[in-house]
């Protein structure tokens, strides 16, 4: 059914053809859809309102206040006060333009921003000029959007059908729009599962949040699989949503279902949390996979200076290349806490691969996996089979978190492999060529319920994670000589060159009288202060120190070079670092893979960082040994005696 009504309005846009360009069709088409919508969701209570609305101007009372006592408003927590609707609108046909924006004013200011942020009256001009305001309005009176006639879950469907067809139309990203219906299935049956009891209970009470709403598409099906697991549950849906179209749809949707007016908050939610001091039984996120958060550093910086753990980002800053680990703690931030009883807040996060592994140790994205798994929030990461987003084929993984893990996943972290578990579509949509069918949704739940080590699930404890990097030194090895190519090279370097020394006298000098190499320091530096007096170019004793040190060169065979108190320099191009697991004590692991590498080496304890990365694909690496010469042989033997036999055949 869905897909029917989204073909007759995208055949809509068939009139805009000529008059506009491809990019602009959404603009028209979405609004419009909006707006026929809550037209057909009124259409029982118009009479009822406007009776109200004319009584309430009698009287010189407000007329909000009076719409709210009437029977006629209790449905919906929004109204039209206008006289006309879309039909009536129709049916003055001069004046339609002036009926219409009367008709979208006559809105109640809690949903009038949907169309504000469509920039709808702009439309309506726009559509005037053209002369297809009428033909435009009409198509879309003709199409019967009511909540009878379509469903909530179904009008959802559309609006995402018609996204994406006008993203594709205009060559935009649709990924960046909604996430994929199968990957929301899955998301929300996880998070599910071990509430299945609890929700089962009669009037059960639950919220479910989203950050990066989109177009609502993880709080609709969220909020579809509790109700079909429980009728009389009583659900609140909350999110924050950027894109100011997606906002239009995700708003109006959620106005339809009854939801509070402040339910969908329009804005950056890194720059301002529009539910700050809210938490919620779900949250469900699909952030934007490597974009950097440059126009929000200032504001998320000062909040991770300034207000720490009791923000949002205490934990650490990620690299400014790529804020969706930031999204991961807010996320965080919005589950309800296990000490306000219940089962504690869950959540689910789509991320890339990078917040699995980038960063060393010390780094910002290390410190938050550290953060998360040292507080046991970390209770499953499911990897995605590739080609499943409009937007982008690479690989994906769903983060499953919560604030109070049962008590076998207690201190532990289950990796399931999804990567395998998919159908290829038949035909693919943008990026999106495989999908998760309704067998692959149930084995990925099935895995994660049965919480067992083996084969595409993996349990490990959270230390598993941690390790610490140490730093290898080694011994500064040097020689020293003065020769025209030395020279030619120390005088070019950026401390010698600022000198501003004329060195021209040293150079003649230096072509007929070389200092050769040495590993004797005291005596280089001897004979090269005589070159320099008798070359008339006087250096302090720190520029000496300095161009002594240009002069010199590594030399595995030359003595140690020591400091001042007699111990050993480090030479920074030999430096090394390496991973020590955590459970390891690092005397023991530097005794056994450094030392007798290298006898000279020393570890140098201050530089010591604690780290924390999850390898997920090396936990499911499965060596394939290659074909044997004698297999390979044969192969080619086979396929020259095909070539072979086709040549004879030319030749006869």
């Amino acid at each position: 059914m869905s897909n029917n009504h989204a073909t007759f309005i995208w055949s809509i846009a068939d009139l805009l053809r000529g008059s506009f360009k491809a990019h602009q069709y959404g603009d028209i088409i979405l609004p419009f859809t909006v707006l026929r919508r809550l037209d057909a969701v009124l259409a029982p209570t118009k009479a009822a309102v406007l009776e109200a609305v004319a009584d309430a101007r009698s009287r010189d009372i407000p007329v909000r206040p009076a719409l709210l006592r009437t029977q006629a408003h209790h449905e919906y927590s929004f109204f039209n006060s206008s006289r006309f609707d879309l039909r009536t609108a129709l049916g003055d046909a001069d004046n339609l333009a002036e009926n219409l924006l009367d008709y979208v004013a006559g809105f109640s200011e809690n949903v009038r921003d949907i169309f504000q942020k469509y920039k709808i009256d702009d439309r309506i001009e726009e559509l005037s000029d053209a002369n297809l305001l009428f033909h435009i309005t009409q198509r879309f009176a003709e199409v019967d959007l009511s909540p009878a006639k379509v469903p909530n879950e179904e009008m959802g469907h559309i609006f995402e059908e018609l996204i994406r067809k006008f993203a594709e139309a205009s060559n935009e990203t649709a990924g960046e729009h909604f996430t994929p219906r199968d990957v929301i299935e899955l998301m929300v049956d996880v998070l599910l599962t071990p509430d299945s009891d609890a929700l089962s209970k009669p009037n059960v009470v639950r919220s479910i949040y989203d950050p990066t709403a989109g177009t609502g598409g993880m709080l609709s099906v969220g909020e579809d699989h509790i109700r079909g697991m429980n009728p009389t549950a009583t659900l609140t849906l909350a999110g924050q949503e950027i894109n100011p179209q997606s906002y239009a749809i995700c708003k109006a949707d959620m106005t339809v279902k009854g939801q509070s007016v402040d339910a969908i908050v329009f804005g950056d939610t890194l720059l301002n949390d529009g539910h700050a001091g809210s938490t919620f039984n779900y949250c469900l996120s699909n952030p934007p996979f490597g974009v950097d958060w440059k126009k929000q550093q200032k504001a998320v910086t000062e909040e991770h200076t300034l207000r720490g753990y009791a923000g949002r980002f205490g934990p650490g800053l990620p690299r400014v290349s790529d804020g969706s680990m930031l999204f991961l703690l807010h996320l965080i931030n919005k589950m309800r806490p296990a000490e306000e009883g219940g089962s504690g807040g869950r959540a689910g996060i789509v991320l890339n691969g990078s917040p699995l592994f980038t960063g060393g140790a010390g780094s910002g994205e290390s410190n938050i996996r550290k953060w998360v798994l040292e507080r046991d929030l970390l209770e499953a990461i499911i990897a995605l089979p590739n080609d499943m987003f409009y937007n982008t084929g690479i690989a994906t993984y769903i983060w499953i978190l919560t604030t109070k893990k049962s008590p076998e996943r207690a201190g532990k972290v289950q990796l399931i492999d999804g990567s395998k578990m998919f159908h290829k579509m038949r035909k693919g949509l943008g990026s999106k060529r495989n999908e998760l069918g309704e067998s692959d949704i149930a084995e990925i739940v099935r895995l994660y319920g049965d919480f067992e080590h083996g084969g595409t699930s993996k349990i490990f404890a959270n230390e598993d994670f941690f390790y610490r990097t140490i730093t290898v030194e080694r011994p500064l090895r040097l020689n020293w000589a003065l020769t025209p190519d030395r020279l030619a090279t120390a005088i070019a370097q950026k401390p010698i060159a600022k000198l501003g020394i004329d060195w021209t006298g040293l150079v003649e000098l230096v072509e007929t009288t070389p200092v050769d190499v040495t590993t004797d320091a005291r005596a280089f530096t001897n004979e090269v202060s005589q070159l320099l007096a008798h070359a008339t170019i006087t250096l302090t004793p720190p520029q000496l120190k300095t161009f002594i040190a240009a002069l010199s060169a590594s030399d595995e065979t030359a003595p140690i070079v020591t400091n001042a108190k007699g111990n050993p320099e480090a030479d920074a191009a030999l430096r090394d670092t390496e991973n020590v697991p955590w459970n390891e004590n690092i005397r023991t692991y530097f005794d056994r893979e450094v030392k007798p590498f290298a006898p000279d080496a020393w570890l140098d304890e201050t530089k010591t960082k604690e780290g924390c990365e999850i390898p997920f694909t090396r936990h499911f690496y499965e060596y394939v040994p290659p074909r044997s010469l004698e297999e390979i042989d044969a192969d080619l033997e086979a396929v020259l005696g095909r070539i072979r036999a086709r040549l004879e055949q030319v030749k006869a």
